[in-house]
């Protein structure tokens, strides 16, 4: 992979305006989802741009995809939790769409550069 910074990334800078998407989301929550939905919400959020960052400070591209991995399950986490929220009603769907909207574009992007980076991988000899 040709790029030398996880901030030249893509899916990192869009996974990172998630991420405020998210925590602006967050603060419409009433005042009993301070120590539970709150704090889990922004966790998963920040999750998808930390792990696709150290994913691609590790040296190996295996590694890479595991962090990779990782940020797929907190962004859908991510996703589970503003449903949540929606469904209980502390977000419209006008409030919840965008956020919704940028997971689904992060999430295309994950799967891109899955895929790019499995193809280089190679593959074990048979013997």
């Amino acid at each position: 992979m040709s790029t030398r910074h996880y901030r030249d990334l893509e899916v990192w800078q869009l996974a990172m305006r998630l991420a405020h998407a998210a925590y602006d989301c967050t603060n419409l929550f009433p005042p009993i989802e301070r120590y539970v939905l709150l704090p889990q919400l922004r966790r998963a959020a920040l999750s998808v741009p930390s792990n696709i960052a150290e994913g691609q400070g590790r040296a190996h591209t295996g590694e890479f995809l595991n962090f990779l991995s990782n940020a797929r399950g907190s962004l859908q986490e991510l996703e589970t939790d503003l449903i949540f929220a929606h469904e209980r009603q502390y977000l419209t769907a006008a409030q919840s769409a965008s956020p919704m909207e940028l997971a689904d574009h992060v999430s295309r992007k994950l799967s891109r550069l899955r895929q790019m980076l499995a193809a280089r991988q190679p593959r074990p000899s048979r013997r």
